[in-house]
């Protein structure tokens, strides 16, 4: 799942990205509203974490325009403006949710998938095909009734493929959903990581397959055997 995080003070950008990356999610960090607004234009985000207090533009105006472009990605206001006036605003100006500097980042953690699995959010579901099952909340899949464990950027593609499953998937939705601009994939690292864990699914029994389609991009189906 990928993030985007607009904090105009980069050392906590920093940190705060750093953590949530270990959290398992795909984090750009911005900190200005001129680049928020052109990073939303330009990626798909699964949620948008907004300052108040950025350099170029008040955060409550920016707010709207990321909500016209990106109606239905929630958005969590997180500023250091703790009065209940600004909450009451932040709420009805259309945040879904309102956090306070300085915070725990677990909360924060949990606060953004408290929003993702609200109605037409990206958790709180189970994802299937064949005999693989995918829980969004706690991130643990289970082949054949058991545990198995995956590396984070592994766990990331192969939700990918199940929330598109018999459907094609192109190597540049899979880099988006994968890698942040910051961290740019290798011309091969598609294949490569795509290789791990089509083998992984193998060795454990899975019933589904990743296909290449030369030039087009992978499709995860059910094995036909």
């Amino acid at each position: 799942m990928r993030i985007l995080y607009v904090e105009d003070n980069e050392k906590l950008a920093l940190n705060t990205s750093a953590s949530l990356r270990d959290a398992g999610f795909v984090v750009d960090a911005v900190y200005t509203a001129e680049d928020a607004l052109h990073s939303v234009k330009s990626f798909e985000y699964d949620a948008v974490i907004l300052d108040l207090g950025l350099p170029d533009q008040e955060g409550m105006d920016v707010l709207p325009k990321i909500k016209s472009r990106k109606s239905q990605t929630p958005i969590i206001i997180c500023t250091a403006r703790d009065g209940l006036d600004d909450r009451v605003k932040g709420l009805n100006a259309g945040s879904d949710d309102y956090i306070v500097k300085p915070f725990a980042v677990s909360e924060l953690v949990a606060r953004i998938n408290a929003v993702l699995r609200r109605p037409g959010g990206v958790l709180g579901m189970t994802l299937a095909l064949g005999n693989v099952k995918f829980e969004t909340v706690d991130r643990s899949v289970v082949i054949a009734e058991e545990v198995t464990r995956f590396t984070k950027r592994e766990l990331a593609l192969l939700e990918v493929f199940l929330r598109r499953a018999e459907r094609v998937v192109s190597k540049e939705a899979i880099e988006n959903a994968l890698y942040g601009f910051d961290e740019g994939a290798t011309p091969n690292a598609i294949e490569v990581l795509t290789h791990r864990l089509r083998k992984k699914l193998v060795d454990k029994g899975a019933t589904i397959e990743i296909h290449n389609l030369r030039g087009i991009g992978y499709v995860l189906q059910e094995s036909a055997g």
